[in-house]
């Protein structure tokens, strides 16, 4: 009985792919026009805004693009992923990398401190609050996030340790290279809502038909745009 369990299993699988289709593009980011004149005056020269670094949103990385919402084949798991690959945040330097890590909700991430001093990861965030406390290298911690949302993580002890965990819905997203370049692969066919996400920019989402078959492009362009007036 078993055996034909799996065999069916093996046989949906095979046929989820045959109708599937992928999606590939790019992500990039832009300043609002009339700021180019400002970053060459004489202000920006002067002792008093000698610190003040100028975003330079053409070298902006670590974007996220992913199908928006659960779908009806991925709910959201009570228990937390039995994964092969665990994914992990490393401490090194007295930093976290990578700084932004998309995962799908139920996730473990293992938390090692490479470093040989004290490091106290902790979140306020809502969806996933955690405290690992103060430990270091060769500890190793782990957190399972279970509600879907952004969390935003620091070192109790050192004010530039930061990364942002992103839990999403369903398994399809992807981080873009360093080019900007993302690829969602083996949707099933149909019609969605694909988001474009960075972590001082608004999100853009768009719609997007995938076919049962072949590649789908949908380029990003992100920006300081619909938010509210005041």
């Amino acid at each position: 009985m078993k055996l034909h369990i799996l065999a069916w299993a093996i046989a949906v699988s095979l046929t989820l792919l045959v109708r599937a289709g992928n999606i590939s593009g790019s992500v990039s980011a832009q300043g609002k026009d009339g700021t180019e004149a400002q970053s060459s005056s004489a202000n920006y020269g002067s002792r008093k805004y000698k610190f003040a670094e100028r975003v330079d949103y053409s070298e902006l990385r670590d974007f996220v693009v992913y199908i928006d919402g659960p779908l009806r084949t991925n709910a959201v798991p009570d228990k937390p992923l039995q994964v092969l690959t665990v994914p992990k945040i490393n401490q090194r330097g007295a930093m976290f990398s990578p700084h932004v890590l998309p995962v799908m909700v139920g996730t473990i991430i293992e938390w090692p401190n490479q470093d040989e001093i004290f490091h106290n990861v902790f979140s306020i965030s809502e969806p996933n609050p955690f405290d690992l406390g103060l430990y270091k290298k060769p500890e190793v911690k782990r957190v399972p996030f279970t509600k879907p949302g952004r969390v935003d993580v620091f070192c109790s002890i050192h004010k530039n340790m930061n990364c942002i965990i992103l839990v999403l819905e369903n398994p399809w997203f992807s981080g873009t290279d360093d080019r900007g370049r993302y690829a969602i692969n083996n949707l099933p066919a149909g019609t969605y809502k694909l988001k474009a996400w960075h972590e001082r920019l608004p999100s853009l989402t768009k719609e997007i038909s995938v076919p049962a078959q072949g590649e789908v492009h949908m380029d990003f362009v992100l920006g300081i745009l619909n938010l509210p007036k005041y």
